[in-house]
């Protein structure tokens, strides 16, 4: 019965990004749903940005090994940067009525800071998507018993499938609808684990020590690796085309800024939830995480849960999955075809690109399988995706929008080094994270290159 479900869910999401389609008249229509979100389903676009495998399975995994200090990236991380965009940016960032952040770049720095800027961001995605495909195989052997490999990529050519016909309109529809099944799977679930353990007092109380220290040690290296990890979605997500994307489907500049208050609140309140529920497991069955702490809530579903609360847990995980895979297969797609593709064809027509969008789609979907096969770490894979952005592209972006002075030779060097820093700190292995050096070879390369490229560019007039 349960593979029955499974299946029907997935046809049931084909057919409503078919449907979706046909509102996709033109190229805006597609990347941007017409700009005509209201702020219910724009508030479940947002929401569901990252609500994927790395809360639902990867962030649980941590929580168990080492408590609220191990999840600072997700849950908190990502509200933090959701609540960030709605504070300083999505007012700003709605009335450029621009398509992606590089076109961004394009309008405030150049042509050359745009090519920079998309070459940078679009590998970045390939990380994040493809654990979402890896999890999505997951959860299809763990209930189907089909091979993890043919599972991810069965799973990864639905979710391309459904991206590639209705885009955004699809991504808005699915996820709308997605997140309803995720907050009511979730909660349901919560309330049964809870009572089964004894009530929220007796769990809290059996609670190993530490499980809830939200501080680190007092030492400054401690405190350095816990911003870090705060850092890494919460600043890092904030020049991301998915994020940029949604926010520019909502149907005006208020509804872009209240959908990303929800979406931060939303994302807090229910991507806690799951932490509780393996709380709950690990009291009421600590057997369960000798298989692995990323199966502990999926082993203890099919093994103690009756036949509703599995329909109700895989389909609010297959929710959570698909609806960030979708988001994040359009984001970097669009960034392709706008300002890569698009670039070298001066005459074409809005059909002609809607057409090159939907290839990039199939381009992205097929690089990302790829990297799912080369490694099936969940944690890994996002990690490795979402420190990028960061140490290239939020300080210019930041630069761009609130400081007047800054100009392409500041955005060209700040992406440049920053991108070296993090890279050389990575290999040489410094104390300090990565993501600080980076960041501070970003601003320095912001000043230096604002400040210089004056100087040269007077020089040269000379």
């Amino acid at each position: 019965m349960l593979t029955a479900f499974v299946l029907v869910y997935l046809l049931i999401t084909i057919l409503i990004g078919r449907w979706a389609a046909r509102k996709v008249k033109s190229a805006g229509d597609f990347i941007v749903a017409g700009r005509s979100l209201p702020l219910g389903i724009s508030t479940c676009v947002i929401f569901a940005t990252w609500f994927g495998s790395e809360t639902m399975l990867g962030a649980t995994s941590e929580f168990a090994q080492h408590g609220l200090i191990g999840v600072m990236e997700d849950p908190f991380g990502a509200s933090l940067c959701l609540l960030l965009v709605g504070l300083f940016y999505a007012r700003k960032l709605y009335r450029t009525n621009l398509l992606t952040f590089c076109d961004y770049f394009r309008e405030r720095y150049g042509r050359k800071a745009e090519v920079v800027s998309a070459l940078l961001m679009i590998p970045s995605y390939f990380g994040w998507i493809a654990a979402q495909i890896v999890a999505m195989g997951i959860v299809i052997n763990t209930v189907m018993g089909v091979p993890h490999g043919t599972a991810m990529i069965a799973s990864g050519l639905i979710v391309m499938a459904y991206t590639y016909m209705g885009g955004m309109w699809s991504v808005s529809i699915t996820d709308f609808i997605q997140t309803i099944m995720i907050i009511v799977g979730i909660v349901v679930i919560a309330v049964i684990v809870v009572d089964d353990a004894g009530g929220m007092q007796t769990v809290i109380e059996r609670a190993p020590a530490g499980t809830f220290r939200f501080l680190p040690e007092k030492d400054w290296n401690s405190w350095l690796h816990y911003l870090a990890a705060w850092f890494t979605i919460g600043l890092g997500s904030i020049p991301q085309q998915d994020v940029f994307q949604r926010l520019m489907s909502s149907k005006s500049e208020r509804v872009a800024q209240y959908s990303s208050y929800l979406g931060a609140l939303m994302y807090l309140v229910i991507g806690s939830v799951p932490l509780l529920i393996v709380l709950c497991a690990q009291q009421l069955y600590p057997g369960l995480a000798a298989e692995g702490t990323e199966k502990i809530l999926p082993n203890m579903v099919l093994q103690h849960g009756n036949l509703f609360i599995q329909v109700l847990f895989f389909g609010a995980l297959l929710s959570a999955v698909m609806s960030t895979t979708s988001g994040a297969i359009l984001a970097p797609a669009t960034v392709l075809g706008e300002n890569i593709i698009r670039p070298f064809f001066k005459d074409i027509t809005d059909k002609q690109f809607l057409r090159v969008i939907r290839i990039s789609v199939v381009i992205v979907s097929a690089i990302s399988m790829g990297m799912a096969f080369g490694s099936q770490d969940i944690y890994e894979l996002v990690a490795s995706s979402s420190v990028l952005s960061l140490v290239s592209l939020f300080v210019p972006l930041t630069a761009g929008l609130y400081w007047k002075r800054s100009n392409e030779g500041g955005a060209i060097l700040s992406i440049i080094l920053g991108t070296a820093g993090y890279i050389y700190s990575e290999v040489a292995g410094t104390e300090t994270p990565s993501l600080f050096v980076g960041l501070l070879c970003s601003i320095a390369g912001m000043l230096a290159g604002t400040f210089g490229w004056k100087r040269f560019a007077v020089t040269l007039a000379r």
